[in-house]
């Protein structure tokens, strides 16, 4: 396989930049965005191609991005950076800049010995949405689908070669898989420990996501999901739909309406078909969790005094399970200090020949026989204790936040 030809053709705007900062390659996709020609960035250090706007003195978008650069040199794992407002001087304009908005996610290529050798920096423009969203927070739900459908088109394309592809180097999938299931960063001042576990012969690629954002206020978003399926089609689909629901929760009012756009953009993605999710927007202010499901199995709510709350009264049937647009469901909760929420995919806690009731008291146990252990540790001893020894046979992904 060429993969420098797959490389050249990827719709998403990708650059190669050494350990140096110093930018390797770019793809057709990049050069067009970012509206330079391969000359101009090829061997020259990234920030003296794309330095600050010098007119806006609270731009940030150089040392945002070179944190996150360093993170991942450091540390050698990737680092999805929050949405940026990051301008771009104007093609055939020097020193005019204008305002756009980025979705980053830095990944490491390392060598033989674990060093970095080199960072793959993907990015997806997101400036209209964002435009849309300012202008009108809870958003034309049907106009925001249809420019997160367009923006889709040319990696559906990519996908349908991928899906045809049997024997991918291992070294590829796994950076496929890191670089649409990042781990997240601290959101805010809060921490959360995430999980993934492939099903046993999944080649470490699947349709579980979840997906972290800080909101205004000190507020948050996570969502996990579930694409039917496994394997590089299922994943295929699964960075589509997580990718467009991390952007609606960004804009619109609240986890219900993120989820109507992303069943609208949903009819329009092959294979997105009875594909679950459960959004969730947590505000530390009011002490509040607001939540909404799309099919999927409840949100676990652990109370200080050890008893666990199922947040199932906002469950609606999966995406694409109705013909026609129906405004979803949305609860609220209230938590106290150091409760801990748990959002997971069906692959933690269902088993063949096994009521879902089963699997849910044991989650409900385990939590509540390890209410003291910080994020990291809960979220090692669930899957140690809810996952069949021998391998599972689906997917599974889990999110823990101490609240």
């Amino acid at each position: 396989m060429d993969y420098a030809a797959v490389f050249q053709a990827l719709p998403g705007a990708i650059l190669l930049i050494t350990p140096e900062l110093v930018i390797a390659d770019a793809n057709e996709a990049l050069l067009r965005r970012a509206g330079r020609e391969r000359g101009q960035l090829i061997g020259r250090f990234l920030f003296e191609v794309f330095p600050d706007n010098p007119d806006d003195p609270d731009a940030s978008g150089t040392r945002n991005l070179r944190a996150s650069l360093e993170r991942v040199v450091a540390s050698g794992a990737p680092d999805t950076m929050a949405l940026q407002r990051y301008d771009v001087e104007a093609p055939g304009r020097p020193g005019v800049f204008e305002e756009r908005y980025w979705s980053p996610v830095n990944a490491p290529v390392l060598d033989a010995d674990g060093r970095v050798q080199l960072i793959v920096h993907r990015v997806e423009e997101v400036t209209e949405t964002v435009r849309a969203g300012a202008g009108d927070r809870v958003g034309d739900r049907e106009r925001m689908a249809a420019e997160l459908y367009t923006r889709a088109q040319e990696l559906q394309e990519v996908n349908e070669r991928l899906r045809q592809a049997n024997d991918w180097e291992r070294e590829v999938v796994l950076a496929l898989q890191e670089a649409m299931l990042p781990a997240p960063q601290p959101v805010g001042h809060h921490r959360a420990a995430v999980r993934y576990h492939p099903a046993v012969g999944a080649l470490n690629v699947c349709g579980d996501w979840y997906d972290l954002a800080e909101l205004p206020g000190d507020r948050m978003a996570v969502a996990v999901g579930d694409v039917v399926g496994n394997g590089l089609a299922a994943a295929c689909v699964m960075g589509q739909l997580r990718s467009a629901l991390s952007a609606a929760a960004r804009v619109v009012a609240g986890p219900a309406r993120a989820l109507e756009v992303l069943g609208i953009y949903a009819r329009s993605v092959d294979g997105a078909e009875s594909t679950t999710a459960v959004q969730a927007f947590i505000d530390w202010t009011t002490h509040t969790i607001a939540y909404s499901s799309a099919g999927h199995p409840p949100p676990a709510l652990l109370h200080p005094d050890g008893t666990v709350e199922l947040l199932d009264r906002a469950t609606d049937p999966p995406l694409g399970a109705r013909p026609e647009h129906v405004e979803r469901p949305e609860a609220r909760v209230t938590f106290g200090d150091d409760a801990v929420l748990a959002l997971y995919t069906d692959g933690l806690i269902e088993r063949r020949r096994e009521d879902i009731d089963v699997g849910l008291g044991r989650l409900a146990d385990a939590l509540t026989r390890h209410r003291g252990a910080d994020a990291e540790a809960l979220a090692d001893a669930l899957l140690a204790e809810l996952l069949p020894p021998g391998g599972a046979t689906d997917d599974a992904a889990l999110v823990i936040i101490r609240l």
